[in-house]
């Protein structure tokens, strides 16, 4: 039997059941449903060849050529199905809904699986998981210069029972130029937009979410606009740590990476640190003098956040002073300025 269930179906009623891409591997590569495991009906190459026919030829000659492709593969699809199914069915779809997405369904209703497709396919879930991202969230930002230890107060906001979601975590990078050290490979920004929607699907939007302070770009990948746009308009922690215990914080953090890796990174941002600072940080680091290049470095990375927190409306942004790095303490306080901040 096959049926179809849109999106918010999907997620209401049927997330135990396998879900499977029909897209290519280079579709599914770019971006698919999480979870989602990809039974290509054609190659990459294969589906270019189909949609020349298609373009040149007609749907009829397209259609042909696709037989040819798939014939030979109609007993493995059926048997990776049969391996995946659960209570034998499963949930198919493809970019839109349409002519591959069906036929996979026909086989395995054939075979015996029953079979859901996503209504409208991968387009109809991006488009609905981007205009998720446009409800009204209740943002706190917390904010403060590059080593302040934002991602570890926020991680113990979490463990203390509020909401947090950690973009950088998702995006696979610490923000800076130096994000990407010993983190894995970043996901497609698309890719990234569906991991994201995993984690604002479980958000209660009527209590306060805190969010690290980020640039539009964490690495590679873009946080989607509308939900940027909120971080932008959001109220702003600000926590003011002195500059050694950032270096110290730093070193810790990144002097075990290779030389040479830090070494380009210094260079990339050349333009940014300027001539002088950018030749007596690769000194410094060549003579594992880390805490110098921390400092060196710092002088950037200061300017560049205080200015784009100047930007910020300033009755948004409270600045909070830490004398003692008591993390314990510093999480109690900031829980407890949201609670004011809220209840007013």
């Amino acid at each position: 039997m096959i049926s179809q269930i849109n999106i918010e179906a999907y997620y209401s009623d049927y997330l135990s059941i396998p879900i499977i891409d029909v897209r290519t591997p280079a579709e599914f590569q770019q971006g698919h449903i999480p979870n989602a495991l990809n039974i290509p009906i054609f190659s990459n190459e294969e589906r270019v060849k189909v949609g020349t026919n298609y373009k040149q030829q007609g749907k009829d000659t397209a259609i042909l050529v696709g037989l040819e492709f798939v014939g030979p593969k109609l007993r493995n699809f059926v048997k990776s199905a049969k391996k995946i199914a659960t209570n034998n069915k499963l949930i198919l779809y493809c970019w839109r809904g349409g002519m591959r997405s069906k036929s996979m369904a026909w086989l395995f209703d054939f075979a015996g699986i029953e079979v859901l497709l996503i209504k409208g396919g991968y387009k109809a879930y991006r488009n609905f998981i981007l205009e998720s991202f446009e409800k009204p969230a209740k943002i706190i930002v917390l904010g403060g210069k590059t080593g302040s230890g934002k991602s570890e107060i926020l991680r113990k906001i979490n463990d203390a029972g509020e909401q947090f979601i950690d973009l950088e975590g998702i995006a696979n990078h610490k923000g800076s130029a130096f994000g990407a050290l010993g983190q894995n490979p970043q996901p497609s920004t698309e890719y990234f937009e569906n991991l994201l929607y995993e984690e604002w699907r479980k958000i209660d939007l009527s209590k306060p979410l805190w969010l690290e302070d980020e640039s539009m770009n964490v690495g590679q990948v873009a946080i989607p606009r509308p939900l940027f746009q909120q971080i932008r308009n959001a109220f702003v922690f600000n926590i003011d740590v002195d500059k050694q215990t950032r270096i110290k914080r730093l070193v810790d953090e990144y002097a075990s990476f290779d030389t040479e890796d830090l070494s380009l990174i210094i260079n990339r941002i050349a333009k940014r640190l300027g001539g002088l600072n950018t030749k007596l940080s690769l000194e410094a680091l060549h003579e594992s003098d880390f805490a110098k290049v921390a400092d060196l470095t710092l002088t950037y990375y200061d300017k560049a956040y205080l200015f784009g927190l100047s930007k910020r409306e300033q009755t948004k942004v409270k600045t909070i002073k830490v004398e003692d790095y008591n993390h314990e303490a510093l999480v109690e306080k900031l829980i407890q300025l949201s609670k004011e901040l809220w209840n007013k």
